[in-house]
């Protein structure tokens, strides 16, 4: 895919990514250095973060690596800081750390009479601890990074946060009750925000992707035997496209997004990228 057909130049501009350390989120930052972007890659552990910056530099971009949490307050206001020194302020904010959690999840789609003395995960035995990583992860690590890097933005006039949704905020699968809450929240969190940065010049939406192969649902999506799960085909099913989305057709939403003159009257948007998933009512 040619990732600046939408012409979107970002030259001079400082992008900061959360979360890119996976595998959707560092594509995301790659597709912003190859239009111009200087990026800041933000997340938890370092090796992946430093191995992508060093891609991204390869290629001929600019990008640093940052280890820090996005749950902790001080961490992202330190990295704000490390990122105006180094590379400038943040113009534009992809907050993509989040995720799911095991503990979170019942192991079966539906209760049935029984199961609340059975040996299997019911919804009466979802783990607290479990549910609140989720949510915190999901919501509290979109809320904090941009209380540190939309000070940048509104300091500057203007800039462009992007949340990462999902297909869960639409309608909630089964099984994952507190990621499918969480990202619901991010959805209308992203409209709460662009109503409120409105008279300052920062536009706020997201992207919602539909089912894309990471390293985080690999196992989930996949047997053994490298054959799709069940669950796999009943998405695969529900998907007028039928076939999972490609990492690079994340680039198109993204760049439109941030391209201050085609996207410019556009904010609090969740833009689904799904292949159909979110439009089809499965007759």
């Amino acid at each position: 895919m040619n990732q600046n057909v939408l012409n979107t130049d970002l030259t001079g501009k400082v992008a900061v990514v959360t979360g890119a350390g996976g595998v959707l989120c560092s594509y995301l930052a790659k597709v912003l250095a190859r239009a111009g972007a200087k990026v800041a890659l933000v997340n938890r552990s370092e090796e992946a973060i430093n191995l992508y910056a060093a891609e991204i530099n390869a290629e001929g971009g600019i990008a640093k690596a940052y280890k820090g949490n996005v749950l902790i307050k001080a961490d992202m206001e330190r990295i704000a800081d490390q990122v105006l020194a180094d590379l400038g302020p943040c113009d534009i904010l992809v907050n993509g750390a989040g995720g799911n959690n095991a503990r979170a999840n019942t192991d079966k789609e539906y209760y049935e009479p029984g199961d609340i003395d059975a040996d299997t995960k019911s919804f009466f035995d979802l783990d607290d601890e479990g549910v609140n990583m989720v949510l915190g992860l999901n919501f509290n690590g979109t809320l904090i990074p941009t209380q540190a890097f939309a000070k940048h933005m509104v300091r500057n006039g203007g800039g462009n946060i992007i949340n990462i949704s999902s297909m869960n905020a639409f309608t909630p699968l089964t099984k994952i009750p507190a990621y499918s809450g969480a990202k619901a929240a991010v959805s209308n969190f992203t409209q709460w925000l662009a109503v409120h940065f409105s008279k300052v010049g920062i536009r706020v939406n997201a992207i919602a992707p539909g089912f894309f192969v990471s390293k985080q649902n690999y196992n989930l999506l996949f047997n053994e035997d490298g054959s799709p799960s069940a669950r796999a085909k009943k998405i695969l099913t529900g998907t007028p496209m039928d076939r999972f989305g490609k990492t690079e057709e994340l680039a198109g939403g993204l760049l439109f997004l941030v391209n201050d003159e085609a996207a410019s009257f556009i904010t609090g948007v969740v833009l689904p990228i799904d292949g159909g998933f979110s439009a089809y009512s499965g007759v």
